[in-house]
């Protein structure tokens, strides 16, 4: 006679507080259905008013987020130029209290190798906002604008 193999307990899954697995699984889920060689900016709206930021790449995105940003720092960009650039190619979608922010590498890539730049107006701009953000917190005020934010994993890790 014989006798079936003990049934194993049925996995328990219990509360954490922890939305860190639901979000990963959440911006796993966009990030292989988006476009090859995107970056993405996922923020996940949380109930109390924060947000939590999440970066993806699709296939081929990190390479090229490198590459991009590899020649942009090269050539002296600054964020008042990753503002401009990203702007002209942001594709904004929203999953419930998720915000995407989907950008296309290869047309970010071209504008950085056609030399695209952030126009004065916008420069000027944000150097008063920076001016009275410093003067806010007592701080000194930043001499220039701050460097080039990054589309790619090296520089992009390095903002946190």
């Amino acid at each position: 006679m014989t006798t079936a193999p003990p049934m194993a307990a049925p996995l328990a899954l219990a509360p954490t507080g922890d939305p860190t697995p639901v979000e990963k699984a959440v911006a796993d889920g966009i990030a292989a259905d988006a476009e090859p060689e995107m970056f993405l900016w996922i923020n996940f709206h949380r109930p109390d008013g924060g947000i939590r930021i999440w970066y993806a790449w699709t296939i081929g995105g990190q390479s090229l987020g490198d590459r991009i940003d590899q020649l942009a720092m090269a050539a002296g960009y600054d964020a008042a130029d990753w503002l401009h650039i990203a702007d002209r190619h942001e594709q904004v979608t929203t999953r419930g209290r998720v915000e995407i922010k989907a950008y296309p590498l290869r047309p970010v890539l071209a504008d950085v190798q056609a030399a695209e730049r952030g126009p004065q107006p916008r420069r000027d701009c944000l150097q008063s906002v920076l001016r009275e953000a410093a003067a806010i917190s007592g701080q000194a005020p930043c001499k220039s604008i701050p460097r080039w934010l990054g589309f790619g994993p090296a520089l992009t890790s390095r903002n946190h």
